[in-house]
């Protein structure tokens, strides 16, 4: 499998648009961005502009508007930065991350609740 991208923290944000709205034009992720960024147009359009030369998004001119749509899956690229993390800081052992949120007091009772319940999901759906 061809390994992603690297996308950068406000790159990302621009892709969360783009993944929400595709197809969608230039002046609709700016003025989408612009309610939630403090960004100038010119900073979104050099973020975009950077996307497609990462092989993140396409475009296609329709008349005078430029329109993207994503060349990679928001849930894809997420899996590879969530592992990327594992290994960075916990040699891949998800175990060791999970007992550190737990220990430090940063995983609340709902969220432990949530995590149980998806445990015992996962073993139905294996069998176990």
């Amino acid at each position: 499998m061809k390994p992603l991208p690297q996308i950068s923290e406000a790159e990302f944000e621009v892709m969360k648009v783009i993944w929400k709205h595709a197809p969608i034009s230039t002046n609709e992720i700016t003025e989408k961005l612009t309610q939630t960024t403090k960004w100038s147009p010119k900073t979104i359009q050099t973020l975009i502009k950077r996307l497609v030369t990462k092989g993140a998004l396409s475009y296609e001119k329709q008349s005078r508007v430029f329109v993207y749509t994503p060349l990679i899956e928001e849930k894809e690229y997420i899996g590879q930065e969530s592992r990327s993390f594992l290994k960075r800081y916990y040699d891949g052992d998800i175990t060791a991350m999970l007992s550190a949120y737990i220990e430090n007091d940063r995983l609340s009772e709902s969220e432990i609740d949530t995590l149980r319940s998806l445990l015992v999901k996962g073993s139905k759906d294996r069998g176990y």
